[in-house]
């Protein structure tokens, strides 16, 4: 008893002294910070040197920070907008007033993206832009994410007004592979559809802090996929930024090509942080939005390469095409030959033989439904971010972080998918450090109630009226016109409407009911929707070993990641044999990197070796090497950096039916499940479909058709003479007679029932031997090496000038490759060269991904200067140059999708709001050239009609401005701008959504509002 009563007592005596020590070793700081003319600066962030701890000023610039950390220590102090300053602490007790100076010009921000540790940007040693709290204040775009085009050498495809796709030095698309974008950490992309999904369904803009972006590739230390570019956008600490923030905005969009040409949209956005003892903090945010999204009315005919616009409407007379594949009309992919089709109707007995002479060997397509029938354009988004931070001791602070977004949008990809309550959810637990940070999260990606509408259009034509007897009511009709004596292109329009007849249009419950049956059954059972319940679990650490190496910057790092792919059969070949509904990728990676100053910190060198494996693909190796020299305000920096992207999820796996072709992966499984030992490249068949129509025009062509026609006429009179001579009905000595008499007479009806099928015969067997099956190769990795050299430097303190000139070379680069195969023997189902995917087809069309044999070399450069004037008002530019040097179409990659203007420029004008000045405003303009758009979306459904010739994006000017007003009392500033305020409609993206204008009003309530 006495024995445990003294241990009690001693572990008490040791608390108490342990408690004594602990007191005795705090630091207690207090003091105030103001700017340059001793106006206080609330929320400014101080922070103790090397550790977690730290805290923020109060609306009086005022602050009291205790730490454990003993003197001499240094206290960084920064604040947005100002230029940070460093405060030694030598005793137990300070008092400490600070002045910042206002940060005019660029060029003095901290970054951490381009090396993965915070550095000034003047030092990076690769190309970095970063866009802070300031500038989005600034910005005349309607939110953050549309003002990021505002930086050199960042391009936008727009899809809607919730989702736009960011690209990096060429190779654009949208929905963007080559991009990794990560939100505080967690990369974004949805697990399915496996590129980043715009801001839909990310971080609200009140929680944003900082967004970087790392142009050209960064795979040597963020892995797979960074082989163009990294967006990093990071959030707001709630011991950084805290109380109630809150902000209201709306406005008009009006665009001329839309259902409605103006209307409203609705923005609306609260966050709240606290922090308890400087130890525990939490934040919550929500935002919502809501717009009639821009829309997508694009009507030429690619199967003309957009010679001829208009919807295939027989009510607007000749002068459409009766081939007509508009790029948003969809359900005209499906379309067959007349010829063909009368040829199938005279063996069946539904035509009689003689018709076949009235109907020409042209194609007609099915009459299509436009994408504003068909698409929910109720754009809207809901955003929930939460966060509770937890300082575990003054070096380590444990997160826990929520992330979850829904949201309504139109997405371009091989076709537009109508995304409707489309969610992705993000979990995070973090442990971080001063040097070192543990990170584990996962994606949820749900697909909602989200669908083909391309596919969703056909199903609901074969619903209502099957091919086969569409275009046989069509065939038929045609002829009868003609034999009433109309015009071919009368005809058309006359058989059209028979085939027609009866169809439910929009606006009926029969066309309403159609539509709800077939867009919400699944791809699998004949519908449009698709199932995706698709996931991300990925884990992480990085180790800086700063506090054990002096002599050079080292650091480590290692991930590992795990996709599951689940959509019920409609996405991905889930539900093949074998399969129990889930397919599981696996990867690791790791890397290290090494720094070293030298020549009195005047140069820099760093190296970085990252090492990658997916279970799928052999592993892959990332170099990166740079040198940065430093003088005075002048940095020149060298680099070569290698990029990789793992073909993404869809490459591996998808298999999925889209208007013209059935998408499936490069994965051996489907060479071997759909027999593609039996296929033939596009580019194969369109080349002896040349050969075929070149041969049809020969009159040596037409010599030997009639020459086998008159053989199989004269042998079917030989024979039926000869019978009669054999019956005694007809003599011999005049058989010879008879014989030529009757050939003559059924030579010429023979001739017009026969001689196109014949020529057609005779020109497929001359040139059979031509076609070559297609021979699987391996798919690998897209790899690119990228050489860059860049100057940033600062001139009078007034002028910031930033420049780089880029040299890549991509190997094995992936694109689509587009094979066909008949569903007959080879040559009769390949003479269909016009017939559809649909509709009784004698051949069926697949896509996908292959890597190009060739190296394919892109260049380019961009500068930007920013000069600050007096009294706030800034004068900046920035133009970009890409160019594609040396791509060739080749069987495995018939088009680059390179996508991108060769000259982008942006012009701005801005003066900012300050403590002693309430107002600010900024003019944008900005310019971008015309160029050739490359995506499957255009491919024309006549495989024989060469695509890309007229898919042009034309030359975009935009105007953007906006005027802010600081209402200090309310803690508040309004914000009134316009996008477009030239009001000429633009597209970014052939198919996708035209941009017309939009005026927006802001409020925005902010506690630490200065």
């Amino acid at each position: 008893m006495m024995r445990r009563l003294h241990q009690t007592v001693s572990a008490s005596c040791l608390f108490i002294l342990l408690l004594s020590v602990t007191a005795l070793a705090q630091t207690k700081l207090s003091g105030k910070i103001t700017d340059a003319v001793g106006l206080p600066i609330p929320g400014a962030s101080l922070k103790v040197k090397g550790k977690v701890t730290g805290t923020i000023t109060d609306s009086k610039g005022d602050f009291s920070l205790t730490t454990n950390t003993p003197p001499p220590f240094t206290l960084v102090i920064s604040s947005v907008g100002f230029a940070a300053r460093e405060v030694a602490v030598t005793g137990s007790t300070s008092t400490i007033s600070v002045r910042l100076d206002e940060q005019i010009l660029q060029g003095q921000e901290i970054v951490v993206s381009a090396s993965r540790v915070e550095e000034s940007v003047m030092k990076s040693p690769v190309a970095v832009e970063k866009m802070d709290i300031r500038a989005i204040r600034e910005t005349p775009a309607a939110n953050f994410y549309d003002g990021l085009a505002n930086f050199k050498g960042v391009d936008m495809a727009t899809q809607g007004l919730l989702f736009k796709s960011i690209n990096m030095r060429g190779f654009g698309a949208t929905g963007n592979p080559r991009t990794v974008q990560m939100i505080d950490g967690m990369d974004n992309s949805a697990p399915g559809l496996n590129f980043p999904v715009d801001n839909i369904v990310g971080m609200p803009e009140l929680d944003v802090e900082s967004v970087e972006i790392l142009p050209g590739a960064a795979s040597a230390l963020y892995g797979p996929n960074a082989i163009n570019g990294l967006i990093l956008m990071n959030s707001k600490s709630p011991f950084l930024y805290q109380g109630l923030s809150a902000n209201v905005k709306t406005g008009l969009m009006n665009a001329s090509n839309r259902s409605t040409a103006t209307t409203g949209f609705y923005d609306g956005s609260i966050r709240y942080a606290k922090a308890f003892n400087n130890k525990l903090a939490f934040k919550l945010n929500l935002s919502y939005i809501k717009a009639d999204d821009w829309q997508a009315t694009n009507y030429n005919n690619l199967n003309i390469n957009g010679a001829q616009a208009g919807v295939n409407d027989p009510a607007r007379g000749a002068g459409v095409a009766p081939n007509y594949d508009g790029v948003n009309v969809y359900g005209d992919e499906a379309q067959a030959n007349l010829l063909s089709v009368g040829q199938s109707l005279v063996a069946a007995n539904r035509l009689p033989a003689a018709a076949l002479g009235l109907l020409p060997s042209r194609s007609v397509s099915r009459t299509g439904y436009k994408e504003q029938d068909l698409v929910d354009y109720n754009t809207k988004s809901l955003k929930f971010n939460g966060a509770v931070h937890y300082r575990i001791t003054e070096k380590a602070e444990l997160i826990g972080q929520l992330n979850y977004g829904q949201g309504t949008t139109v997405y371009t990809g091989a076709s537009r998918y109508s995304l409707r309550n489309f969610s992705i959810t993000q979990a995070k637990l973090e442990l971080r450090g001063s040097n070192y940070s543990l990170r584990a999260y996962t994606t949820q990606e749900r697909s909602g109630d989200s669908y083909a509408a391309g596919l969703a259009s056909i199903y609901m034509n074969e619903a209502w009226k099957p091919s086969t007897q569409w275009f046989g009511e069509y065939t038929g009709a045609f002829a009868q016109a003609r034999g009433a004596g109309q015009t071919e292109e009368q005809a058309l329009i006359t058989a059209r409407g028979v085939a027609d007849q009866g169809r439910p249009l929009p606006g009926t419950s029969a066309y309403q009911n159609l539509f709800e049956t077939y867009r919400n059954r699944p791809i699998s059972q004949g519908g449009g929707a698709f199932l995706d319940k698709s996931n991300l679990y990925h884990a992480e650490g990085v180790y800086n070993f700063k506090d054990i190496i002096k002599f050079a910057d080292v650091l480590v790092g290692a991930n590992v990641r795990q996709y599951q792919l689940g959509s019920e059969g409609t996405l991905f070949a889930d539900q093949a044999e074998g399969r129990t509904g889930r397919i599981n990728i696996n990867e690791f990676g790791a890397f290290a990197q090494v720094g070293k100053n030298l020549l009195s910190d005047h140069l820099k060198i760093t190296g970085s070796l990252r090492y990658d494996k997916n279970q799928n693909f052999e592993g892959q190796f990332t170099p990166r090497v740079s040198a940065v020299t430093t003088f005075g305000d002048h940095n020149v920096r060298l680099s070569y950096q290698t990029g990789f992207r793992i073909p993404t999820t869809q490459n591996q796996y998808i298999d999925l039916q889209t208007p013209n072709a059935r998408l499936i992966g490069a994965l051996p499984e489907f060479y071997t499940r759909y027999n593609l030992s039996n296929s033939y490249t596009l580019n194969n068949v369109s080349a002896v479909g040349a050969d075929i129509t070149k041969a049809l025009a020969d009159p040596a062509t037409e010599a030997t058709a009639r020459a086998l026609i008159t053989q199989q006429v004269t042998a079917q009179v030989t024979s039926g003479v000869q019978a009669g001579v054999a019956a005694g009905t007809i003599p011999a000595s005049v058989s010879a007679t008879v014989i030529q008499q009757q050939v003559a007479a059924a030579l010429p009806g023979a001739i017009t029932a026969n001689l196109t099928a014949t020529k057609q015969g005779v020109a497929v067997l001359n040139n059979y031997g031509k076609l070559v099956p297609y021979q699987q190769r391996a798919f690998k990795p897209e790899r690119v090496a990228n050489y860059e050299i860049g100057y940033r430097g600062i001139f009078g303190k007034k002028l910031f000038v930033d420049a780089y000139y880029y040299y890549s070379v991509y190997t094995d680069f992936i694109g689509s490759a587009v094979l066909i195969q008949p569903t007959a023997s080879a040559a009769p189902g390949l003479l269909d060269l016009k017939s559809g995917v649909f509709g009784g087809s004698t051949r069926r069309a697949f896509s996908l991904p292959a890597n190009s044999s060739q190296d394919i070399t892109a260049s380019g450069w961009a500068i930007g200067l920013n000069y600050a004037l007096n009294k706030g008002y800034i004068i900046s530019g920035n133009i970009a140059n890409n160019n594609l040097n040396n791509f060739v179409p080749s069987e495995e990659v018939q088009y680059s999708g390179f996508n991108t203007p060769k000259y982008r420029y942006n012009l701005t004008f801005t003066k900012r709001a300050t403590n002693t000045s309430k107002i600010g405003f900024s003019v944008n303009l900005k310019h971008q050239d015309e160029f050739v758009w490359e995506s499957s979306i255009v491919q024309p459904s006549e495989p024989n009609v060469t695509p890309f010739t007229n898919t042009i994006v034309p030359a975009i000017n935009n105007l953007d401005a906006q005027v802010s007003y600081k209402l200090t009392g309310m803690k508040s500033i309004v914000k009134v701008g316009g996008t477009n305020i030239l009001g000429t409609p633009y597209y970014q993206a052939y198919g996708s959504a035209i941009t017309g204008s939009m005026v927006y009003v802001g409020l925005t309530f902010d506690e630490l509002m200065r």
